[in-house]
């Protein structure tokens, strides 16, 4: 049993036996909840019909229990919601294991950029991707960077390499990547958490600044009307001075009740539950990062107080202002003691002093999430290696490669010596060619991510990855298969002129769309000018005369292929690359084993 698997299956039993704990704390509280209302009611009335006062006493000792038991209730709720969360981290766990990850939520989908040089055909996003099998995020803007990340290589090795010793040092630590993205799942409720709209409201100037003025009457009328109400009671002064006070008071709410409710809607819009951060940044401050990168985004978050102690006191002041949902109680309490005013000023208040700093909290966390949906991957399969990173020209050295995404893939050594260098690669129709450019480009952009790779060991330079493999026509647009694929190549042609030296590219089946003669003139012509700019890469084809190419550059280009074998009427695949060119087909075949009798 793999220790990964080991962790999830006690993880897995922990937070069900937790959740069914917590649920029967719950329906007890739940109960005594109840008695404790209809004790206060009960005594309540009964103290009334029978004017007996000290019945009273028994009314407010079943109210303070029952608002005790809705505090504990409250906290047991939260701790259900965590559980939960945890226990659905390690399942879908479990699930990625077993190979079933395909099932998730298909995330990132349509969100590779049209034209993207690498994007649409290495199956970055949507159903059976590897970012569907990577993301581990919580708040969308830590999606939006992992797959920010898979879409362009970091900019130096460097980088690379302060990601990789990051996400080597996240792996182990399980509890933190798990309670990294908890709070969010459970703010984000259905969805992530968003944290744009909280953003909006944080850096957007003060909504209160017409009624300022309101703010120190606030602090001094409501003690001055309560005191002269408490002095009139008993019978020291007039009740006058009390009522005028009061008045004063609706007054002032009268009067500041637009730019309130202006700020009531822009923070319940915003806060969006971001409150529940508070833990997520507090779990960040307890750790003890020695990975450069990990300490770096640690101390900016604790530059002065540490975010959390700030989100703390947000979370305090978002505590007072619930009153705001206290129905027929609010106007009354805001009326005696102008309570919103003095709640949303120091809202204001605590914006004016920290807002403009929380965009790069949230940027901070969004890189972790990253990195440890990173470090998940590690953790779930040891046996991928971290491959070595270089800043020069293009070349790709690989042990052992297989394409990262498939359960039990058939590894081949795949060997790019520097620029000018490629593979033609020939074989029949379901022998693996494709699967084998898949692979190697997907590991490349794993590695200039910072993810370990489905290989014994990976050697390969910051390069630009450049594919054309699932052309695509367009009836909206009135594009032709050939042309979509002629502009296709042009992208590819014009990177690689931008980056000489520095373009790794695939190529599948070049110009389909075409007749023979001017397929094989296009691609014998395509891959000499890819050449000769000091690019790198393979291309498969079915033209066998399209290897001739490596008789007129024998140390560049190599010809290489797959071979199926037909034993007892069964045909088979080894996916095992030879060195040569194909020597058998079986178009004519796949067509008969389809019922085409041809």
């Amino acid at each position: 049993m793999s220790s990964a698997r080991g962790e999830y299956e006690a993880r897995t039993q922990q937070y069900r036996h937790e959740l069914e704990a917590l649920d029967r704390r719950g329906a007890r509280l739940a109960n005594l909840r109840t008695v404790t209302f209809l004790a206060f009611l009960g005594f309540g009335f009964w103290g009334g019909w029978t004017a007996r006062p000290l019945l009273f006493l028994p009314a407010v000792a079943s109210l303070a229990a029952y608002v005790i038991l809705a505090i504990v209730h409250a906290g047991v709720i939260r701790r259900e919601d965590f559980a939960r969360v945890k226990l659905t981290l390690n399942e879908r766990g479990l699930k990625r294991l077993d190979g079933k990850w395909r099932d998730f939520p298909s995330t990132g989908t349509g969100r590779v950029p049209e034209g993207h040089l690498y994007g649409g055909d290495l199956d970055l996003t949507g159903t059976g991707s590897l970012f569907q099998r990577l993301d581990e995020t919580g708040t969308a803007a830590g999606e939006a960077r992992l797959l920010e990340w898979l879409l362009a290589p970091a900019p130096d090795a460097d980088a690379i390499r302060h990601r990789q010793e990051a996400v080597k040092e996240l792996g182990p630590i399980i509890d933190f990547r798990q309670d990294l993205v908890a709070e969010a799942r459970i703010a984000g409720k259905k969805d992530k958490a968003d944290p744009t709209r909280f953003l909006a409201w944080a850096e957007a100037p003060s909504t209160l600044t017409a009624i300022r003025w309101a703010y120190p009457l606030a602090h001094v009328l409501p003690v001055l009307t309560i005191g002269a109400a408490f002095l009139a009671s008993n019978d020291v002064i007039s009740a006058l001075p009390a009522w005028i006070g009061l008045i004063l008071q609706i007054g002032i709410v009268f009067i500041t009740r637009k730019p309130i409710a202006r700020m009531w809607e822009a923070l319940s819009m915003g806060e969006r539950g971001f409150v529940r951060f508070e833990e997520t940044f507090r779990a960040i401050d307890a750790q003890k990062f020695t990975a450069p990168r990990l300490a770096k985004l640690q101390r900016g978050l604790q530059d002065g107080p540490p975010v959390s102690a700030r989100l703390k006191k947000f979370a305090r002041l978002m505590g007072f202002a619930e009153l705001k949902h206290a129905g027929q109680m609010h106007p009354i309490i805001n009326a005696l003691t102008l309570w919103d005013l003095l709640v949303l000023f120091r809202i204001d208040g605590w914006r004016a002093e920290h807002g403009k700093g929380v965009r790069g909290w949230f940027e901070a966390l969004a890189e972790l999430e990253a990195l440890s949906s990173f470090a998940t991957w590690h953790f779930e399969r040891p046996e991928d290696v971290f491959p070595e990173i270089d800043d020069g020209p293009v070349h790709v050295h690989a042990h052992a490669l297989g394409h990262p995404l498939l359960d039990a893939p058939v590894r081949n050594d795949v060997t790019l010596e520097g620029p000018g260098h490629a593979w033609i690669i020939t074989g029949s129709n379901m022998s693996g060619k494709t699967t084998l450019m898949r692979a190697t480009g997907l590991n490349t952009v794993m590695a200039l991510a910072g993810l370990p790779v489905c290989a014994k060991s990976l050697k390969v330079s910051r390069v630009q990855v450049l594919t054309s493999m699932r052309v695509k026509d367009s009836l909206e647009q009135g594009v032709s298969y050939f042309y979509a694929e002629v502009k296709r190549i042009k992208t590819v042609l014009d990177t690689a002129k931008a980056h000489r030296d520095r373009c790794l590219f695939f190529l599948d089946e070049l110009f389909m769309g075409t007749n023979a003669k001017e397929r094989l003139m296009a691609s014998r012509q395509l891959m000499l000018m890819l050449l000769d700019l000091g690019a790198a890469g393979a291309v498969t084809t079915h033209d066998l005369s399209l290897t001739e190419l490596a008789a007129e550059r024998p140390t560049k280009i190599v010809n290489v292929h797959f071979r199926d074998e037909v034993k007892n009427g069964d045909m088979t695949f080894d996916y095992t690359l030879r060195e040569g060119v194909v020597t058998t087909t079986n178009a004519l075949e796949v067509l008969r084993r389809a019922g085409v009798d041809v």
